[in-house]
């Protein structure tokens, strides 16, 4: 299956069902538990949609970064704004969210970075 087939069946299945439950909430007049749906949506989509970037072998991982960090910022943050989880009726609350979506994606990108290096480091040392 080639990548965009694979990221549009990761991103898809969890948007269309997620999508499809903060829909119902929204149409039941849950405004608030429909939009922090839909929000989680778009953020699960986007973080499994593009977890394929790091399956491409031939790609730097600066290259992977860059272009995840990428889709990130025009899926998940703009997703973190119209969540309603946090106040961004001052250019305080504005900083704040795109603080907190820079750090949380810092520290998730270097856990997964030190993971994935002692995970690949393990049978280098077993074949000794």
């Amino acid at each position: 299956m080639s990548p965009i087939a694979q990221a549009a069946l990761r991103g898809g299945i969890p948007l269309v069902i997620m999508g499809g439950i903060g829909s119902a909430l929204l149409l039941q007049g849950q405004a608030e538990n429909g939009r922090a749906t839909l929000a989680v949506a778009v953020i699960s989509a986007a973080v499994a949609g593009t977890s394929v970037i790091y399956q491409i072998d031939r790609w730097s991982l600066r290259r992977q970064s860059i272009l995840h960090f990428a889709i990130m910022a025009v899926t998940v943050l703009p997703a973190l704004f119209l969540s309603g989880w946090f106040a961004i009726d001052t250019p305080a609350g504005v900083l704040l969210v795109i603080s907190l979506f820079l750090f949380v994606g810092f520290v998730l990108w270097s856990s997964f970075y030190l993971i994935f290096r002692a995970i690949n480091a393990r049978p280098a040392r077993a074949s000794r």
